[in-house]
């Protein structure tokens, strides 16, 4: 009744022509112009202004009133008539924010306050247990990632004001051991140039750039309506907390106007003496040389025609590796993720396999053929952290475009995938890149037990893997087929939701099916929204709506031939809302999402058409 009174005053005010003013309890006043803007006056002090959010919604202009020409606009869902959950805007010590393009009526205006704290304790059921996630809001591609005096920084596109995509930042996090996550403050905030977009770090160990011996210099992509996509620089003086941005930036534009031209990859190329960039470029990625970081020479481009298609170039990376550990023989691979082209639909990682001059990059292979870094549907946007000698560590983002935006998550949405080291092996002539988990996860590991070895023909075979309680867990075991045509376990619960990881013999496939893993696409009259109800402990179900649009349940799969011999290792990682798979040392790598509504507590072991044995099964029990 109170909001309708006050809602009804405004309105006659508005007919009136005049500005109509609500005064809230929490020390600041809302001045309503019209039905298009509201001025927020902090008449106290306060770290935060505590905004409502509605997914649903259309988003606001939420603006920081600083008085300069530096000023941005954040693109903000407020709540219109239903609260989804609340995020922290910064005041800096300022006490004017003005909000544009929501009604003078919504809701949200009855909930915004003013706080000095905001709570990031986890609320979400489906947050990983050992994946780094954001605190709160939207994370996507990992970017900019540097080591530098024991630290790894970890930055990250970034939605500090909603858990779906927009209001791109440099996102910060920073582990001395790629497992153990510190969160910081955002680097490098959206501005008037546009989206911060992804790039990369790199630590300036010969002052080329100006700015002193082993400044941190990010190099990005800023990106609006109004200037297109270009290139920027910024630099870091206290190890990558704060930016600087390049008083003259761009640094580089696109010479032919082109729309899609983002996501700088740099790197020192040693025999010339000069840093190249490689950066995507529609179907293509283009090559840049420098000797300051800030004049760019254009060099050459590659890619058109070449792999999964049909595509769009995102987020490239470009190493050199030693084939089959021989430093004398030292391959290039250019890693490039696409949206769309992934064989199961949507976005996903390949890379190319040659030789570069410091000019042009000449791929072994033919334009037809496709390698992909992981076979799952739910790694993307996979980079390389830079500066790391002579250890090469990739880390995903472990989502899809299809459904990115409306996995059943409120808190925050995006995980990264386990940090995966990459190397070269060569099989019938082709040369691979293996991506095997990091040794260091093997620190995650609290508690083991070892299964005694057991053979199966034609029948099942059950073992308890967890209390029913904990959900992070590590499965370790060899499989020799012999006989049999398939073999495999479900990893299941006591609902029957389960993941399908079985070895296809006769296909030749070693196959991860989520068909039946809880929250699932629903094809036919099931799909669109429904409630799902997640069991939280034994006396508690929470219910979360979903909207699934999209092929999420399938089966992904990966040929067995780029193993060797007849027994394969499996190392697999399970987390609250994940399952990662490496075989053979990451000759095969597969990421996929799940989402059951219980915990996965057995295994169920099965073969057909022969027999098989199960050997060293080791079960992990997870925690940070």
């Amino acid at each position: 009744m109170k909001r309708n009174l006050i809602h009804s005053v405004l309105a006659t005010a508005f007919i009136a022509g005049v500005t109509a003013c609500q005064t809230t309890s929490n020390k600041l006043t809302l001045e309503h112009q019209g039905d298009t803007l509201t001025v927020v006056h902090i008449d106290h002090p306060a770290k935060y202004l505590i905004l409502p959010i509605q997914e649903t919604s259309n988003e606001a202009k939420v603006r920081l009133e600083t008085g300069s020409a530096a000023d941005c606009a954040m693109d903000v869902r407020l709540a219109v008539d239903s609260i989804d959950y609340y995020v922290p805007f910064a005041l800096n010590g300022q006490n004017t924010v003005t909000i544009r393009r929501i009604g003078a009526n919504a809701l949200c205006w009855d909930s915004i306050r003013l706080s000095d704290t905001f709570d990031t304790a986890n609320r979400d059921y489906y947050r990983p247990v050992y994946h780094h996630t954001p605190l709160y809001g939207w994370m996507n591609d990992p970017n900019g990632m540097v080591y530098k005096d024991g630290e790894y920084h970890l930055y990250f596109q970034y939605n500090p004001y909603g858990s779906k995509w927009g209001n791109m930042h440099w996102g910060h996090s920073v582990s001395r051991d790629l497992i153990h996550w510190e969160h910081l403050d955002p680097a490098i905030a959206r501005d008037t140039l546009g989206h911060i977009f992804s790039g990369s770090t790199v630590v300036d160990k010969t002052n080329t750039a100006g700015y002193g011996a082993n400044t941190m210099i990010a190099l990005y992509t800023s990106a609006s309506d109004e200037y297109g996509q270009i290139q920027c620089m910024a630099y870091s003086t206290d190890n990558g907390r704060t930016y600087t941005k390049y008083e003259k930036n761009p640094i580089l534009t696109p010479f032919d106007g082109l729309k899609d031209f983002r996501d700088p990859k740099v790197f020192w190329y040693e025999p010339d003496k000069k840093w190249i960039m490689i950066v995507s470029a529609d179907k293509n990625m283009r090559f840049y040389s420098s000797t300051d970081l800030k004049e760019w020479t254009y060099l050459s481009q590659f890619g058109e025609g070449y792999g999964a298609q049909p595509n769009q170039f995102e987020c490239p990376d470009f190493i050199q590796l030693p084939v089959d550990g021989d430093k004398n023989n030292m391959k290039w691979v250019m890693i490039v993720n696409i949206n769309p082209g992934c064989m199961f639909g949507g976005s996903a990682t390949e890379y190319f396999v040659g030789t570069f001059d410091g000019k042009e990059f000449k791929c072994d292979t033919k334009p037809q053929v496709t390698k992909w870094l992981d076979y799952g549907k739910d790694h993307y946007a996979a980079v390389c952290i830079s500066n790391t000698g002579d250890r090469t560590i990739a880390l995903p983002w472990m989502s899809n475009w299809q459904y990115a935006n409306i996995t059943p998550i409120k808190q925050y949405r995006g995980a990264n995938g386990l940090p995966r080291e990459l190397s070269l092996y060569t099989k019938d002539g082709q040369t691979y890149v293996a991506a095997n988990v990091v040794p260091e996860a093997q620190a995650l590991r609290k508690e083991s037990r070892t299964v005694d070895n057991f053979s199966l023909t034609d029948e099942y075979n059950v073992k308890q893997v967890t209390d029913g309680q904990n959900c992070a867990i590590e499965l370790e075991m060899d499989i020799t087929p012999s006989t049999a045509q398939t073999v495999g376990f479900d990893l299941m619960n006591a609902k029957g939701e389960k993941v399908k990881i079985y070895l296809d013999m006769q296909q030749k496939r070693i196959v991860m099916d989520r068909t039946e893993s809880g929250i699932v696409e629903l094809a036919g009259p099931n799909k669109g929204n429904y409630d799902v109800h997640v069991k939280e402990t034994d006396d508690h179900r929470k219910t979360l709506s979903v909207n699934y649009q999209n092929d999420f349940a399938l089966g992904t799969w990966a040929p067995l031939s780029l193993c060797e011999g007849k027994t394969y290792h499996l190392d697999i990682f399970v987390d609250k809302c994940s399952v990662e798979m490496f075989v053979d040392g990451g000759r095969i790598a597969m990421t996929n999402l799940v989402f059951p509504t219980e915990v996965y507590d057995s295994l169920r072991f099965f073969a057909e058409g022969g027999e098989a044995q199960v050997t060293h099964l080791n079960i992990h029990q997870l925690g940070l």
